[in-house]
């Protein structure tokens, strides 16, 4: 029998809703810190640490990735909730919500790094995000793992120099390089089959796609794709952010995600 991979939490809030939010790819739990003092009142939020990252588990290099993400979540979901993902943490979200709608009150989905909706609408859009990657993925070839965060957080950051980010947090990115990679079978190869015909209608909860209104091209393709395949969604613009705007704003994420849950 297989076990359930182990992963730590930590709670923000003390509001009567309960919600899970699940981090980006190279964070942690604590990225939520900033959302969850803006939610603080309305919900208590559950932020997990994803295998690999954190205080959770390492992942072992050998089982799926992504499912091993989705059952670390799983683990702590024992109520319907409210689930809030960003980035690669959007793309465990969504997954849930399409394997387990039972579990999920209302989903937010924030910059979703689901790149197979992109291929499957717009494949001339990833050919040239795949181009815009190209020096992250040889960087990466090479074994300069460094150098390969350093590319990583210039595209996918919230606009920090690299050399004004402290030591331990260049390291801690550096060191988990290897999982970048190890998403592609879930968020480009879809191996989960969430592009399949109907798989999306089964998410039939209050969905909210929010991106910022500076991010890359390729995050609006994504969000547009899983609108028109969604059947209870909204779209929202976070002005003047990019791809970390539960990070750099948010009070304005947190003011879209209450608008959702009045309906949820």
């Amino acid at each position: 029998m297989t076990s359930k991979p182990t992963s730590h939490a930590r709670t923000f809030g003390h509001g009567t809703r309960a919600a899970m939010a699940i981090h980006c790819t190279l964070a942690h739990s604590g990225a939520w810190r900033g959302l969850g003092a803006a939610l603080e009142d309305h919900f208590t939020l559950t932020a997990i640490d994803l295998p690999g990252h954190g205080k959770s588990e390492d992942w072992d290099r050998r089982r799926d990735l992504h499912a091993e993400c989705r059952n670390a979540a799983l683990a702590h979901l024992a109520t319907p909730m409210d689930i809030i993902g960003h980035s690669f943490g959007a793309t465990v979200a969504l997954r849930i919500a399409v394997e387990h709608p039972h579990w999920v009150r209302s989903l937010t989905l924030i910059e979703p790094v689901f790149f197979a909706a992109a291929i499957a609408d717009a494949p001339e859009m990833m050919t040239a995000h795949e181009i815009e990657a190209q020096p992250y993925f040889a960087a990466l070839a090479e074994g300069d793992t460094m150098a390969a965060a350093r590319l990583f957080n210039r595209f996918w950051g919230d606009g920090t120099k690299w050399d004004e980010i402290p030591d331990g947090t260049r390291r801690y990115m550096a060191e988990r390089m290897h999982i970048v990679p190890a998403q592609s079978d879930a968020i480009i190869e879809d191996n989960a089959q969430i592009m399949a015909p109907g798989a999306l209608a089964k998410a039939a909860m209050p969905t909210l796609l929010i991106q910022g209104d500076q991010t890359a091209d390729i995050i609006d393709v994504v969000n547009k794709s899983l609108a028109a395949r969604m059947p209870n969604v909204r779209r929202a613009w976070i002005a003047g952010a990019g791809h970390m705007a539960p990070l750099t704003h948010p009070h304005a994420v947190a003011g879209e995600i209450l608008r959702l849950v009045e309906i949820a």
